[in-house]
């Protein structure tokens, strides 16, 4: 039987444990503040509040907001006082957008900074000047904050919801994008620091020089062919003035931070993809003035944030590596040294003049604060409780054909008889199993009696470039063969029942579960989430095409497409997929259901009976994130899992109907 006394032994018992989402701390370190969503009562969405934590470790946190609508993105100004965004109606406006709020130091009651018709979406500070710029969305033909609430007021008095759009992209994730536009502003005084940006800010990176006088922003350019580039802009605070700092045909710039003299700036440098290379990700520094230069050239690892050491001797770099997420550092003489030795995933890394300080996880834990010093070691900051597990965390390694290693995490239950096999497969296609998962997490499987084989195959990111290349246009190659690779290796582990295995992915992780469907029968039941099914239709309907097309030519969607092998499809599959999904549209997931009804091995019958299931979200989007959307979510897959895999019969939720 599955082990009992854990959270993950209850969906609801696991959907209410609170959730560490952020975190953020002043320049000398003695202050560090993370943010903490707990279910609301209704059990309909999390909300948000501002913690603060003793860096030292001794001392339990303490919280400092309590906004009925939660508070979020929280930062330092130079005296500390503490910003975030939050939503608190006003006699004007029972439900504004969110605005810039103040805590001050000393104590007393949050005030409110910088409220404009759109909202603030994101805040930086400069770390030792009062200066803090904002990113708000301003109609495109408004001069200024009042203009802009005269046209929404406008729009929504006339009950006018339609954007005229001039380019690309429209869409984005789970929204439409426009009319409106991200711009820079000063806070303090509410200047627009970036008149008539266009497209420019729409995921952009910026960080503020220390002394408040510059921004450095990535900036994006449209090019011919629907597409964008990247290029780094240093903007005046004073004058609004933008000048091109840095530049390149070959490659996306992004993510600038600024080190605390004010003289340089670190950034990622992402090459533009081809359909036969891959792209790659890389750092560069550079001094104002002169031209940019590599930083570890030879270092086989991707960058997934830079900040500076507060000093300015080093960077401090996260990266996947071998199933983990590692903090580097990075000295101006191009040394990588690993700063953390131990097997945690690790964000929010901010560097103070006393440690570094972020928020780590693993899939042995979910995110929690830490300090790490100089040396390395790591000290647990109290916030939340960590969760018992309802089992064992391992790692396995396969063999290919060619030779190559695969390695897997797999969860194991506590039960000792031997466990049913769910091979869960990660998005991407370029990322790792390497960091805990509120959506996507396998103990709540484990809870039920399953092993859960977490494989990172060809494309994975972490084991180095050559890797990715190998899976670079060829999805249906060495990733669907590491993956069999990598079951047969766990298969053949006394601890797996190797009769008794299912499959499950979402996104690029749904491709695989299609190729897998079409290519073996090996499987019990499949699970495919948010999956591409037909990649012709794929390539130009999702909302960023042009990168997409850069590796999806008509000849690698002829050779890798799911849909083509439907007829071979034996195994009964539940697809799931949501109407708000932009980057895998709702098309993908029509198409194939009508493939499965009427053109697989297992079609259905002359009742209109199938063995395949289409579970719908008409108001989710690519992850399904609500609460009772995602206990939905579970509750359908390990009926669907138990009935195929398990033979046993699980009565589906009343709230279906």
């Amino acid at each position: 039987m599955p082990n009992a006394g854990t959270p993950f032994d209850d969906l609801d018992d696991y959907l209410a444990l609170p959730r560490l989402t952020g975190l953020a701390a002043n320049a000398d370190g003695s202050r560090v503040v993370v943010t903490l969503a707990e279910l609301n009562p209704k059990k309909t969405e999390y909300l948000s509040a501002v913690w603060e934590l003793d860096p030292t470790g001794r001392v339990p946190a303490r919280r400092l907001t309590r906004g009925t609508k939660g508070e979020s993105a929280p930062a330092f100004t130079a005296d500390d006082d503490l910003l975030f965004l939050a939503v608190r109606a006003d006699d004007s406006d029972d439900s504004p957008p969110a605005a810039l709020w103040r805590l001050p130091v000393d104590g007393g009651e949050a005030e409110r900074v910088l409220a404009a018709p759109g909202g603030v979406t994101a805040v930086r500070t400069a770390r030792a000047a009062p200066r803090t710029v904002v990113v708000v969305p301003v109609l495109p033909s408004a001069t200024d904050l009042d203009t802009d609430r005269r046209l929404r007021t406008l729009r929504k008095d006339s009950g006018v919801s339609a954007i005229l759009h001039t380019g690309y992209p429209v869409r984005h994730w789970d929204h439409d994008l426009g009319p409106d536009e991200p711009h820079l502003l000063d806070a303090d005084g509410a200047r627009d620091l970036t008149p008539a940006p266009g497209v420019a800010l729409r995921d952009s990176g910026f960080d503020v020089s220390p002394d408040g006088t510059f921004i450095v922003a990535s900036w994006r350019i449209p090019i011919a062919g629907a597409a964008l580039r990247s290029v780094l802009v240093r903007i005046d605070v004073a004058t609004g003035e933008r000048t091109v700092l840095a530049e390149d045909v070959d490659a996306d710039l992004e993510s600038p931070a600024i080190s605390p003299d004010g003289t340089q700036v670190a950034f990622t440098r992402e090459t533009v993809s081809t359909p036969e290379c891959a792209p790659r990700i890389s750092l560069c520094r550079m001094h104002f003035g002169a031209n940019p230069e590599p930083v570890a050239p030879d270092w086989d690892r991707w960058p997934s944030s830079v900040t500076w050491a507060a000093d300015g001797s080093a960077l401090i770099v996260v990266a996947d590596d071998g199933g983990r997420r590692p903090i580097f550092r990075i000295g101006l003489d191009n040394a990588v040294t690993r700063l953390t030795p131990d097997d945690f995933a690790y964000t929010n890394v901010v560097a103070t003049e006393v440690a570094v300080f972020a928020l780590r996880s693993s899939y042995a834990a979910p995110p929690h604060p830490v300090r790490i010093a100089a040396d390395g070691t790591v000290t647990v900051l109290p916030s939340v409780a960590l969760p018992d597990l309802p089992g064992a965390l391992t790692e396995i390694d396969a063999t290919t054909d060619d030779g190559r290693t695969v390695r897997s995490w797999l969860v194991l239950p506590r039960e000792s008889e031997p466990a049913p096999l769910l091979l869960w497969i990660h998005g991407g296609p370029l990322g790792s199993w390497n960091a805990w998962s509120w959506r996507w997490n396998p103990w709540l499987l484990a809870a039920k009696g399953y092993a859960v084989l977490l494989p990172d195959p060809a494309l994975s990111t972490g084991y180095g470039q050559e890797l990715i290349q190998l899976g670079w246009g060829a999805w249906g190659g060495p990733p669907y063969s590491d993956l069999m690779a990598a079951t047969d290796a766990a298969c053949a582990d006394p601890r797996i029942d190797a009769s008794r295995i299912a499959a499950m992915g979402g996104s690029f992780g749904g491709y695989m579960a299609n190729w897998v469907a079409g290519h073996t029968d090996r499987f019990a039941a499949i699970v495919t989430h948010a999956s591409l099914w037909a990649l012709d239709q794929f390539g130009a309907t999702t909302d960023s095409s042009y990168y997409w097309l850069r590796e999806m030519t008509p000849q690698m969607a002829a050779a890798n497409s799911p849909h083509r092998f439907v007829g071979q499809i034996k195994t009964p599959m539940l697809v799931i997929h949501a109407a708000l999904d932009y980057r895998v549209p709702i098309g993908e997931a029509l198409r194939l259901w009508f493939d499965l009804l009427t053109a697989s091995g297992l079609p259905a019958d002359e009742a209109g009976d199938s063995p395949h299931r289409f579970l719908y979200f008409p108001s989710e989007n690519h992850w399904v994130l609500a609460p009772q959307h995602a206990k939905l979510w579970y509750q359908v897959v390990t009926a669907f899992l138990a009935e195929h895999v398990l033979g046993h019969d699980v009565e589906l939720p009343e709230t279906l109907g």
